[in-house]
């Protein structure tokens, strides 16, 4: 066994990583950026290298710099984690040179899985089943149009290499397609360095399950089950579980021996994932992942096994742990993904500080796979992700209670997230049931992603409690440095002359003035929301951030975060946000001008599509931007007529620079 590793990789992964070292007696290397200096990886790891800047392509994806910290700092094994480098055949080949172990697969092996049309050729001539399609080396549009014909619409279009949904299209018609090639293939291109595609027949209501393999350098291979991913959007895994509910058993044996099947067919060593589309009985191979997978934990929490490890044990020459007769099973467990993005801006990431994150309690039924602490700051360089939730029990509805419970235990305050759409689709009539399939989230997006509603009377009397007790605790300190303590001026009782004891507050819920009259009463408070009948409030205690009142006869906690006049509410799995409207501190001037189109988050313009004088109507795609190696589309809020463009294709963009001026069109 290794003495020392070294993580080729940031955030949960590396932490995770380091967790499982640690308990084998194994020492560890972290690797980091500029950025990253302060981050929890850094920490955790017995040495820490910094290897450049921010920017990926100057630090974690510079092979050379981290076989020279290996080298230097005695590692014998580099483990790669998920993206980066971890499916670089070229690095496997550089750690090999340089007698360095790669904690992964042959490379070989990567190189033709790492081809989504090579690895289609090899796994039809494994007999492992396939989606219909095209995945010769031939890129002219023409031949790739006529493939389409054949194979008949919806077709899929998709980067040959890499993964995440990026450089992925799905085409309805002939007339999309050439637009949709071209899309695909400037997003693989910038994701992966390879523009070229393959096709396949798009499938109308498929789910995704993927099988865990594992093989060993003594020709041992097993399948640890399935985990069913079929819940994502835009390609993108959001919750998944295992196993795979609602699946017959002998059909879970079938997918399983296809899978090592496959991974042999490549002579795999190490963890690997072969994913499958499942529709009506039938089941087709997609891709091989030659690395551990972001949703491994669910398959360590039905088996019991830890895979960090298995993987650390097979690269050091060892055989698998267990063999297939020896594998079991037990209950269910699911991961959601919690990221950093606003669903109600189609999941835009979002960057800030961390000013609040409290998990929920971890213990054998819930687990959290985290990179990041409270105070952290998320950064436009790196995925948002800011946690792994995982939740077991012993069987789905169990566990998926426990999900629901988890994630409106969850508080992350300072970024907007996807708590609250990852609770609904756990709390969905359909997820309950099974009713699953790869779009799952586009035919219920009217439910997961209802328009923000106005902030109920209950959370603005909290909110509204809130102030009062902290004016309070302000007042007690006034009065202590005070000449006259006793001054009814130095008071937050609500004193009034010849009226009866109460505040009013006045707070925006977005751009809505709501008005809060507090009366204070011997046993509490009488809260006055525009009007309607009081709310009472008695047993109200401020413990920093922690208001408890039983309000309306029903004991409550919640959590109030203030950041300035700014203040997050956190109650039973709700999050509401709103502003203390004081006259004092209110902005003397407003920007105006509804033509400005600005950019929603950091990036880079990959095309500008209109030009100075151009007109356009409603919805018009003006300008594409690339952030978080995904595309993003500006559109002409209304029809008008382009005055300005103010950047070119290449050009670097802060979040909410003037990217086009509109005129917009009167009437």
């Amino acid at each position: 066994m290794f003495d020392k590793i070294l993580i080729a990789n940031r955030g949960e992964i590396a932490c995770r990583v380091i967790r499982t070292a640690r308990r084998m007696g194994i020492r560890t290397v972290a690797v980091y950026s500029e950025a990253d200096a302060r981050a929890m990886h850094v920490e955790m790891a017995d040495e820490a290298v910094c290897i450049g800047p921010a920017p990926v392509g100057e630090s974690y994806l510079r092979g050379d710099a981290i076989l020279e910290v290996a080298k230097r700092t005695g590692a014998q094994a580099i483990h790669p984690g998920y993206g980066f480098l971890s499916e670089n055949a070229g690095f496997a080949a550089a750690c090999a040179e340089a007698g360095v172990v790669f904690i992964g697969p042959p490379i070989e092996a990567i190189r033709v899985m790492g081809s989504k049309a090579e690895s289609k050729r090899v796994m039809s001539q494994a007999d492992v089943p396939l989606v219909p399609g095209f995945h010769g080396e031939a890129q002219d549009l023409e031949t790739l149009s006529a493939e389409a014909e054949r194979i008949g619409y919806p077709v899929l279009v998709k980067a040959s290499a890499g993964g995440g949904g990026k450089g992925m299209r799905v085409v309805r018609a002939a007339g999309e397609f050439a637009d949709a090639v071209a899309g695909a293939k400037r997003e693989a291109k910038a994701a992966f360095g390879d523009d070229s595609v393959l096709l396949e027949k798009y499938l109308g209501r498929p789910r995704h399950v993927e099988i865990q393999v594992f093989c060993d350098t003594h020709g041992n291979g097993v399948y640890l089950f399935e985990r069913d991913c079929s819940i994502q959007r835009r390609h993108q895994k959001v919750i998944e579980e295992a196993p795979a509910p609602a699946l017959p058993d002998d059909l879970r044996r079938r997918m399983g021996e296809a899978a090592v099947a496959a991974a042999k067919a490549v002579n795999y060593v190490g963890a690997g994932t072969v994913e499958f589309l499942y529709e009506d009985g039938g089941f087709y191979f997609i891709e091989m992942n030659t690395r551990l997978q972001v949703e491994h934990p669910v398959t360590e929490k039905i088996t019991g096994q830890d895979l960090v490890e298995w993987q650390l044990r097979v690269a050091a020459g060892g055989v698998l742990p267990l063999m297939q007769d020896q594998l079991t099973r037990r209950g269910h467990a699911f991961e959601a993904r919690l990221y950093a993005e606003d669903p109600q801006r189609e999941f835009l990431p979002a960057i800030g500080k961390l000013v609040r994150l409290r998990p929920p309690a971890e213990n054998e039924h819930v687990r959290v796979d985290t990179g990041v602490r409270e105070g952290d700051e998320v950064t436009m360089f790196y995925d948002p992700m800011i946690a792994k939730l995982i939740v077991w029990d012993e069987d789905r509805d169990a566990a998926l209670r426990r999900l629901r419970v988890a994630l409106a235990a969850y508080e992350v305050v300072g970024v907007t997230t996807n708590v609250a759409f990852l609770g609904a689709i756990a709390g969905h009539p359909a997820f309950r049931a099974v009713e699953i399939d790869t779009g799952f989230i586009e035919r219920h997006r009217a439910d997961l992603l209802p328009p923000p509603a106005p902030v109920p009377d209950r959370g603005l009397a909290i909110a509204a409690l809130s102030v009062l007790l902290r004016r309070n605790a302000d007042t007690r300190k006034a009065r202590r440095a005070a000449s006259d303590p006793w001054s009814p001026w130095l008071s937050a009782s609500g004193w009034r002359l010849n009226d009866d004891n109460h505040h009013d507050l006045r707070l925006m819920d977005g751009d809505t003035p709501r008005a809060l009259t507090l009366h204070f009463r011997p046993d509490g408070y009488e809260i006055e929301v525009e009007g309607r009948p009081a709310i009472r409030a008695e047993r109200v205690t401020l413990d920093g951030e922690t208001l408890t009142a039983t309000i309306d006869a029903v004991r409550t906690r919640a959590t109030v975060v203030c950041q300035g006049l700014d203040l997050t509410i956190l109650s039973d799995g709700a999050v509401w946000r709103l502003h203390l409207d004081d006259p004092t501190a209110r902005a003397a001037e407003q920007e105006g001008g509804s033509g400005r189109l600005t950019a929603p988050m950091p990036g880079t313009v990959v095309r500008v599509l209109v030009e100075p004088g151009q007109t356009v109507e409603a919805g018009a795609p003006l300008m594409l931007l690339e952030a978080m190696k995904m595309e993003h589309t500006i559109k002409a809020p209304a029809a008008g007529t382009v005055s300005a463009v103010n950047f070119a294709a290449g050009d670097q963009v802060s979040e909410g620079v003037d990217l086009l001026v509109l005129d917009v069109a009167e009437g």
